[in-house]
C-alpha cells in the first residue's frame, strides 16, 4: 500500500500540532527557485499566536529532522495560521467564525454575503443585512447547499460594547 508524502507528512505533523492543541488545517509543499516550501496551516478555536507558532515550528523541525520524510533536498518551513479571509470548509470553520461576515455561494447558483448567528451539524443561520432601509434577515443554510464560503473583511464593523453604550 503506497502513500503520497503528503500523507505521510500528514503523518508526522498531526500528532505534533495536535500535542501543541492546535489543527492541521492544511500541508502544501512547493518549489520556490532551487528550495522547496513546505507550509503548514494550523489554527484553533481560540486563534493561534506567535508563541504557539514559534514552539510548533521547533518541534516540526525536529520532527523533520528526525524522518527522511523532505529527504537530502534543502527546504524552507512555513507555518502559519489561515488568515482574515480564510476559507471555510469544515464545520469547526463556521462554528470559528460566528459573528463575523462570510460570502456563500450556493450549488443551486447565486452568491450572498451574510453574518453568521449560530452552527449546528446540519447547517448555519445566518442574518443577510437589509439593503437601501430594509431591514435584515433570517436565513437558514444547510451544508450541503454550500458551494464555497470564505470569511469577509470588516473595516468599519462597530464593536457592540460601543453600539449598546
Amino acid at each position: 500500500m503506497s502513500t503520497t508524502q503528503s500523507d505521510r507528512l500528514r503523518g508526522l505533523l498531526e500528532p505534533l500540532v495536535g500535542a501543541e492543541g492546535l489543527d492541521l488545517e492544511d500541508v502544501e509543499l512547493s518549489r520556490a527557485g532551487r528550495y522547496r516550501v513546505l507550509r503548514v496551516v494550523v489554527d484553533s478555536d481560540e486563534g493561534v499566536d506567535l508563541d504557539a507558532v514559534a514552539e510548533l515550528t521547533r518541534a516540526i523541525s525536529t520532527g523533520l529532522d528526525e524522518s527522511d520524510l523532505m529527504g537530502e533536498e534543502q527546504y524552507q518551513l512555513e507555518v502559519t495560521s489561515p488568515g482574515a479571509e480564510r476559507p471555510l470548509t469544515e464545520q469547526r470553520h463556521y462554528e470559528r467564525a460566528v459573528g463575523r461576515l462570510a460570502r456563500i455561494k450556493l450549488h443551486e447558483g447565486g452568491e450572498l454575503v451574510a453574518r453568521i448567528l449560530s452552527v449546528d451539524d446540519g447547517g448555519l443561520d445566518v442574518e443577510v443585512p437589509g439593503v437601501k432601509g430594509r431591514k435584515a434577515t433570517a436565513r437558514r443554510i444547510a451544508f450541503t447547499q454550500i458551494a464555497r464560503a470564505r470569511v469577509e473583511v470588516e473595516f468599519n464593523r462597530k464593536d457592540k460594547s460601543t453600539e449598546e453604550a
